[in-house]
């Protein structure tokens, strides 16, 4: 049994047609992190099948599918899909995945391809994923027609992952340490280090909608820079692929910026190195926690 599991928030843009793509044999939860736009109404009023738990705040992406994906299991689910608000399935998605990992059972995450909003291209984020990996030409071969059935790579994103109940059993759920970003680069690491494999299936496959968003210049030591920050560190000092995950250097240069700041009077710079050192210690004993728990086996965080 597979439940398919969306988190919206202010999801009107793209929410018919994704739901549209959703065959009608498959069970559907969408969790609502508190929209300000009609999308429950939309729900509610067109798709009365559909399970819906709405929450009174914005938990972030991870959080919201933990509940989810709860539900799903409680309910007996062998299987959860997890897709983006923003992403369509193509005809029988579901079930070539599901026909990938009876094959390849090693698989925790299996996935489709992902293309652009259009459909007429790879999407750019996916496409980056993949050849970072080392497969430099896959967006040739994708455009020959000449891929393979099945690739295993060190990260995919997560608009479209299915995840075998085993999967959760051993690696649970996303760690909440994450808002939004992050989340899933930290669980294919621990689905990595729990010995578990990650699949993109190249004839499964989603357009995944979200040409249009232009990443916004993040000015220094302003409020978004400390929360890109904040991410990206406990990004890697969450890692249990890494053992070397010592505070101190980083610690000891940003010290040291702060030191030379104070001495050329530049008082920006020493307060803005001042509050990011803060940062870090603030959320130290949180990423080591994090470390312990993961390293684990377990329903984790569901």
């Amino acid at each position: 049994m597979v439940y398919i599991i969306i988190v919206t928030y202010n999801a009107m843009q793209w929410l018919s047609k994704t739901l549209s793509s959703i065959p009608a044999e498959f069970s559907v939860v969408i969790v609502d992190n508190n929209s300000s736009d009609k999308t429950l109404d939309f729900i509610n009023n067109n798709y009365q099948q559909i399970t819906v738990l709405p929450q009174s705040e914005n938990l972030g992406f991870g959080k919201a599918n933990n509940l989810g994906i709860s539900y799903a299991l409680n309910k007996g689910a062998d299987y959860v899909f997890l897709l983006n608000q923003d992403a369509y399935l193509h005809p029988r998605t579901i079930e070539k995945l599901l026909d990938a990992h009876k094959l390849n059972p090693q698989l925790g995450i299996i996935s489709p391809l992902h293309l652009n909003g259009n459909g007429d291209n790879l999407d750019v984020g996916f496409l980056n994923a993949i050849t970072n990996s080392g497969l430099e030409h896959f967006n040739d071969n994708f455009k020959a027609q000449k891929l393979n059935s099945v690739y295993e790579l060190p990260f995919v994103n997560a608009a479209a992952w299915l995840l075998p109940k085993q999967t959760l059993e051993i690696v649970g759920g996303f760690d909440p340490i994450f808002f939004h970003y992050g989340e899933d680069d930290n669980y294919c690491q621990r689905i990595l280090f729990h010995g578990l494999k990650i699949g993109v299936v190249s004839d499964a496959i989603i357009n995944h909608d979200r040409e249009n968003r232009t990443p916004k210049k993040v000015e220094i030591y302003s409020s978004q820079y400390y929360k890109t920050k904040e991410k990206d560190y406990k990004l890697r000092w969450s890692n249990i692929l890494e053992s070397n995950y010592s505070f101190k250097p980083k610690l000891w240069e940003l010290q040291k910026r702060r030191i030379k700041a104070l001495l050329k009077l530049d008082f920006k710079l020493f307060s803005g190195v001042g509050k990011e050192i803060q940062l870090i210690k603030k959320h130290k004993s949180e990423i080591l926690n994090s470390r312990t728990i993961n390293m684990t086996k377990g329903r984790h965080y569901l």
